[in-house]
């Protein structure tokens, strides 16, 4: 699971640029009809589990079944890239809970673009208010067109989507029974990628079953794992919030020291000081699978992950006040790290609906 070849992306790409062989349904069928499919991927409505957050559907973009499966056809089609080469799978695979799927440092993109920025998971996207490492973007339809004009990621113009989309005739009739007609705009493209996103959602956890009642679904060391993340000593759960392990917001954790940031975080966005080197809360649900670790890829696994944290990180005017050191046992690491991996969902991961 964690290494994958980069045929199985190429693999994705070519699936679908040959069609993902659609079988959709008309916009206008009855109510009682089949649900909307694309090959073996059925659109769903996406619910919140229990005791979660609601899900929030912008007003000019209902959950539409139509849009989904042409969002998720979007997703998978490296025809949105310039050089052809590159998909939104391409650095957010399914397989790895939506990373890429190379486990790279930093992402590759079209023709040999190179970012900045490790790719972050996709999952539960439904449940954030901002996005990006840094937040530049308050919404996900916004966030979709971001790497796709990014000269590092997929280098594309708003007239190289149009002209390519608007002369597939897939493509014109998915737009059309989303959207009513078969005119390709950058706000459906948007709305569609946004719509599929919203339904990539990972609960199935066996952290989730031994909170729901299955008391034999955690080891016994990710028990004492799952105490210590919650304990006031360590803190842990302060900015991973259960249920989505992250508080949504921006934190300077002592990556860098003053002066010496290589990446100024949420800054290079606000252009305000009190925010250099603070980044949001990555989740941790499939945390074990979706490394490197932090927006630069600098950690390649949690025992690194867990040193930093151990250590206190390093001296900055505006870290985080609950980072210090923590002095944490060769037992303590052990415990965490298995808590750490009953978080990884394997049925998001290996589900046909992704």
């Amino acid at each position: 699971m964690r290494r994958h070849g980069e045929w199985l992306l190429r693999g994705l790409l070519v699936l679908a640029a040959t069609g993902l062989t659609a079988c959709l349904l008309d916009r206008d069928a009855a109510p009682d009809a089949p649900p909307v499919v694309d090959g073996g991927y059925v659109a769903v409505k996406p619910v919140a589990p229990a005791g979660w957050p609601a899900i929030v559907w912008p007003e000019d973009n209902p959950y539409n079944p139509y849009a989904d499966v042409l969002g998720r056809r979007l997703f998978h089609d490296g025809q949105l890239s310039r050089g052809f080469d590159r998909a939104c799978s391409w650095c957010h695979a399914p397989y790895t809970a939506f990373v890429d799927v190379r486990n790279e440092q930093t992402s590759s993109g079209t023709e040999g673009g190179r970012t900045t920025r490790n790719s972050p998971t996709l999952a539960n996207m439904a449940f954030l208010r901002t996005f990006m490492f840094d937040g530049r973007f308050e919404s996900l339809e916004a966030q979709a067109l971001g790497p796709l004009f990014d000269h590092e990621e997929m280098d594309m113009t708003d007239s190289m989507i149009v002209t390519r989309l608007q002369a597939d005739t897939a493509y014109v009739r998915m737009f059309r029974q989303a959207f009513g007609d078969g005119t390709v705009t950058l706000d459906r493209v948007a709305k569609a990628l946004a719509t599929y996103q919203r339904t990539l959602i990972s609960h199935r956890s066996p952290y989730d079953r031994w909170r729901a009642g299955e008391a034999t679904a955690l080891s016994p060391a990710a028990q004492r794992g799952e105490i210590l993340f919650r304990s006031t000593r360590l803190g842990c759960a302060s900015c991973h919030v259960p249920p989505l392990f992250t508080d949504g917001n921006f934190h300077n954790t002592g990556l860098y020291e003053a002066g010496a940031e290589a990446d100024s975080g949420r800054a290079q966005f606000t252009k305000r000081a009190q925010d250099l080197g603070r980044f949001k809360t990555s989740t941790l649900r499939n945390i074990m699978v979706t490394f490197p670790y932090m927006h630069d890829g600098r950690f390649n696994t949690i025992d690194e992950v867990l040193e930093h944290y151990s250590q206190g990180g390093k001296e900055h005017p505006v870290k985080d006040d609950r980072i210090r050191p923590l002095g944490l046992t060769p037992d303590e690491r052990a415990d965490l790290a298995a808590f750490l991996e009953a978080l990884t969902d394997q049925d998001f991961m290996n589900t046909s609906q992704l």
